[in-house]
């Protein structure tokens, strides 16, 4: 009887193996060998000199993929056309960052709705020529990823219909939202918002024709965008033309960082009615806030403003045709740009034209620019003309405690000697806000298009439309890794793990140790230092740092960091003197290159090459040295 050979035999049954063992193992080096993961366990022991304890916090990034489903995504990846019709399964399998894909909605409501739990959805014709009714949304797409909802005209020519919108998109990443046509020509009803997209990190918000020629309508907006990191929100045509509606904010955009927020058409041509806005923008971290056509050409409208970007930090605010060419009406601003740190605030065409018009302007901020403003008409109360370096003061450290910096959180940024034993201190958030995602491995990750001249080609791979915030996410992340370094930087973007390996390595040599805070345990409490290890010494040293980016896979920013020094700590319990985390925590040495409104500067005082900084290694992100 012929049989055949034993090596035949083996390899029947190592393919059997990575069929039913490899899906998504998590069993280390005893886990299938021919999976992702397996791939790059064995790629650490060939790059890595030393026998250290392996790094299972990076180790287990790696893709989930299963050996069977490596082996089809690897060839469905040459062909891009066939990858991107099968995107949902390749995200879903990979552990990837994709947008789902929303047809046009038939749905129809005739009666009175309530929504407790809503996700990824599109409204057409929504409440439309409703007579009376109210209907409640509650925990709409609530922490989702990347929330894309569309509402098209919602309770257009309703007639005394009201609608509540309660916690709406809380806690998404890169939320895509757009309401079209709301309450156009509505007459009578309410329409209520609270809580709309707060904590969301990169929202791309828009509101197209928000109550526009509504008769009698109120509309309240409570908490819009609270907390909010990054993106950009867009309001066009609210309330323009209405009759008698009266409109409501309080808490737009509030502790923000980096927001750019849009307000065009707004009451444009309105006919009486009160516009009112509380705390916009204040708190902001680098606010770009830009408001066109406010209140022109209304009728006798009553326009208030109060804490406009109050204690904001830097960033610049235009406000261009601010009741122009009303009849008669009245504009109030109370403390407009009270910034701690000068941005750019400008206003052009302040109630130029208007017709017997009542400006008052109370406690008006530094450094702003008034063109075209009504000025026989218009009052101010306490102008502020102090210098940014008078304000910039009330930041200083005083007996070694931090004031007044509210745009930088508590304990993110402090000084080296705070790392000894028994110091208490406050521990800022550590914990990572970005979506859970793996690495793709190297031979994907590869072949994917990875440029901002192929970003046609990743959009089309990832189902990202122009003004989508996936294709936001992919341009601002691909702009960033091909900045320029900066003077002595030595930088990256990574995009698999074998590539993190070859980067450190490259740097710093074969016997490395790579290091990230344990948990995140102590996040937004305070702490006290327990014992106090300095990597190679204490002594001044080069690492590498790897920072998260948002992008549909797990990419980090990685770049050498020269003249620091590096530290792990035990992290206590302030009542139980219990350890509860070890934080490893990175020092600047140099910081001459930094910009004097840099947030290490603003929450401790001082400016660049003064002082050294530290921060603890945030949760996700690592830093690479030379074994000790």
């Amino acid at each position: 009887m012929h049989t055949k050979p034993l090596s035949f035999c083996i390899l029947l049954v190592l393919l059997f193996n990575v069929v039913v063992a490899g899906n998504g193992d998590n069993s280390g080096e005893s886990g299938n060998p021919f999976t992702p993961k397996g791939y790059l366990i064995r790629y650490w022991k060939k790059q890595v000199s030393n026998d250290l304890p392996k790094p299972w916090f990076l180790l287990n990034k790696a893709s989930p993929l299963n050996a069977a489903q490596y082996a089809t995504y690897t060839k469905l990846v040459a062909d891009q056309n066939a990858l991107s019709t099968q995107l949902h399964s390749f995200c879903s399998s990979a552990n990837l960052l994709c947008a789902p894909d929303l047809s046009p909605s038939l749905e129809k409501h005739s009666n009175d709705v309530n929504f407790a739990s809503y996700n990824d959805k599109n409204f057409t014709n929504y409440g439309t020529t409703r007579a009376g009714g109210f209907d409640a949304f509650k925990n709409y797409s609530d922490g989702e990823n990347i929330p894309v909802d569309s509402f098209r005209r919602y309770s257009r020519d309703s007639g005394g219909h009201d609608d509540k919108f309660s916690n709406y998109a809380p806690d998404g990443n890169v939320i895509d939202q757009a309401f079209n046509t709301y309450g156009t020509n509505a007459a009578g009803g309410t329409g209520k918002f609270t809580n709309y997209g707060p904590n969301v990190n990169v929202p791309n918000i828009r509101f197209t024709s928000y109550s526009d020629a509504a008769t009698g309508r109120n509309q309240d907006f409570t908490t819009y965008s609270q907390n909010a990191n990054a993106g950009d929100q867009a309001f066009t045509n609210y309330g323009k033309n209405g009759n008698g509606a009266d409109s409501k904010f309080t808490s737009y955009g509030t502790d923000t960082n980096v927001i750019g927020s849009t307000f065009t058409n707004y009451g444009q041509t309105a006919n009486g009615g009160n516009q009112n806005f509380t705390s916009y923008g204040t708190n902001g971290n680098v606010p770009e806030n830009n408001f066109k056509n406010y209140g022109a050409g209304g009728n006798g409208p009553t326009e208030t403003f109060t804490n406009y970007r109050d204690q904001s930090n830097v960033g610049d605010d235009s406000f261009q045709n601010y009741i122009k060419d009303t009849n008669a009406g009245e504009a109030n601003f109370v403390n407009y740009g009270q910034s701690f740190n000068e941005g750019t605030d400008k206003f052009t065409g302040y109630g130029k034209g208007a017709n017997d018009p009542k400006v008052n302007f109370k406690t008006y901020g530094v450094n702003n620019t008034f063109k075209d403003y009504v000025k026989d008409s218009a009052t101010f109360s306490n102008y502020h003309n102090k210098s940014s370096q008078v304000l910039a003061s009330l930041t200083e450290v005083n007996g070694g405690k931090m004031v007044n910096n509210r745009w930088v959180e508590p304990g993110k940024f402090f000084r080296e000697k705070m790392l000894k034993s028994g110091t208490i201190m406050p521990m800022p958030d550590i914990k990572d806000k970005m979506p859970k995602r793996s690495f793709l491995p190297r031979v994907i990750a590869a072949k994917l298009p990875f440029s901002t001249s192929k970003i046609g080609e990743m959009k089309k791979i990832f189902h990202a439309g122009d003004d989508s915030p996936v294709a936001k996410m992919i341009g601002d992340a691909l702009t960033e890794c091909e900045r320029a370094p900066s003077a002595g930087e030595t930088k990256r973007c990574i995009n698999s793990a074998e590539d993190m390996i070859d980067f450190a390595t490259s740097v710093l040599g074969r016997n490395v140790v790579v290091r990230t805070t344990e948990n995140t345990k102590g996040s937004k409490e305070n702490i006290i230092i327990g014992s106090v290890k300095g990597i190679n010494g204490g002594k001044v040293t080069k690492s590498v740092s790897c920072h998260q980016s948002l992008f549909p896979y797990l990419l980090y920013y990685c770049h050498s960091v020269p003249k620091v020094r590096v530290y792990e700590a035990d992290i206590l319990d302030p009542n139980s003197k219990a350890k509860i985390n070890h934080g490893v925590a990175i020092c600047h040495v140099d910081t001459s290159s930094w910009g004097p409104s840099h947030g290490a500067f603003v929450a401790l005082g001082s400016g660049p090459g003064k002082i050294e900084v530290c921060h603890w290694i945030f949760e996700n992100d690592m830093t690479w040295a030379i074994a000790d």
